[in-house]
């Protein structure tokens, strides 16, 4: 499986989730179809996941052939998300395909037999260890300590230059978020005057997304993999671990889409009925028709948790990508 060819699935098992406020092949919502999302996810793989292609680049061309391909913006979270992540695992492949003496700044540090393969940036499925279906198997668990995965994605996002900057920015202007409104200092809608981090990092109080890129992914690589590998050893199929880790990542913060556009209190009120919901339907055979009504609910409000799904998709990403929690560590 190629690194483009695991960001389609992530994506694909995404929509397949029932996330309640998001569109899903159960329902769609907030004038987006499955189908949007699914040619979006077509569209960007290749573009995003281009060898040898800068940061900021990558982002800008697959949001620009998202926004050719469907109109709208529907994935500039996941772009933002999965670039760092795909660049992160090129690099690694080409180290391991040359044999050179991995640098503890920028490699992709713990990964214990190949999950990514010679030259066309392979991971997961094709290699011994794993079986179709994509589970972890001997040879894929990362053995390193979590936060050693943090540092290689930090020390990526750090190298990034102003043209990155300017280049994401662009991409921003060009999705044009909802909610997006203005800053006083590094506003998007201006060119870059600042490197990345330093603009993710006058964010990440008010963003989740912009705080992974501060924090090196600690939040995906930490709660979102635990929950997505917990998940699993519990025999959850693939949309029901994107599942576990949305109702995860969204008991656990206040969703930064919700809040931009409907204000803190409501992303609060919210992050606690993503609790007792987990809680109620963590007993149930069936736990779709309770997802399903209160799905509805949110969309009848106009509710749409988009940080949460986008932060879901990048874990499904890195998982792919070999990044495992203790749980498989063992």
């Amino acid at each position: 499986m190629t690194i483009a060819a695991a960001f389609l699935e992530a994506c694909l098992e995404e929509l397949a989730a029932p996330k309640p406020g998001n569109v899903h092949i159960h329902a769609p919502g907030h004038r987006m179809t499955v189908e949007d999302f699914a040619r979006s996810a077509e569209v960007s793989a290749p573009l995003l996941c281009r060898p040898g292609a800068p940061l900021g680049r990558r982002i800008l061309d697959a949001a620009t052939a998202t926004r050719q391909a469907v109109g709208q913006n529907t994935n500039l979270g996941i772009l933002l998300l999965c670039a760092p992540l795909a660049m992160a695992a090129e690099r690694h492949a080409g180290r391991r395909v040359r044999g050179a003496r991995r640098s503890p700044a920028s490699s992709w540090p713990g990964l214990s037999g190949p999950p990514i393969a010679a030259g066309a940036g392979r991971v997961g499925p094709d290699k011994p260890g794993h079986d179709g279906e994509g589970e972890p198997g001997h040879g894929n668990e990362a053995t390193a300590p979590r936060p050693a995965h943090a540092a290689a994605i930090h020390a990526l996002i750090g190298a990034s230059d102003i043209a990155d900057a300017d280049a994401v920015f662009a991409a921003i202007r060009l999705a044009n978020p909802a909610g997006l409104g203005s800053a006083e200092r590094h506003d998007v809608r201006r060119s870059a005057a600042v490197t990345l981090p330093e603009a993710m990092a006058e964010a990440a109080g008010r963003d989740s997304i912009a705080r992974q890129w501060s924090n090196g992914f600690a939040d995906i690589i930490g709660l979102g993999v635990t929950a997505y590998d917990a998940a699993r050893a519990a025999h959850a199929d693939g949309p029901g671990a994107s599942l576990a880790v949305y109702l995860a990542f969204l008991s656990a913060f206040p969703d930064s889409h919700v809040a931009r556009k409907h204000g803190p209190a409501v992303a609060v009120e919210l992050q606690r009925e993503a609790a007792r919901v987990a809680a109620d339907i963590a007993g149930l055979a069936d736990p779709l028709p309770k997802l399903l009504a209160w799905d509805t609910q949110l969309k009848s409000a106009g509710i749409n948790p988009g940080t949460s799904a986008d932060l879901t998709v990048a874990t499904a990403f890195a998982w792919r990508l070999g990044l495992h929690s203790t749980i498989v560590d063992g």
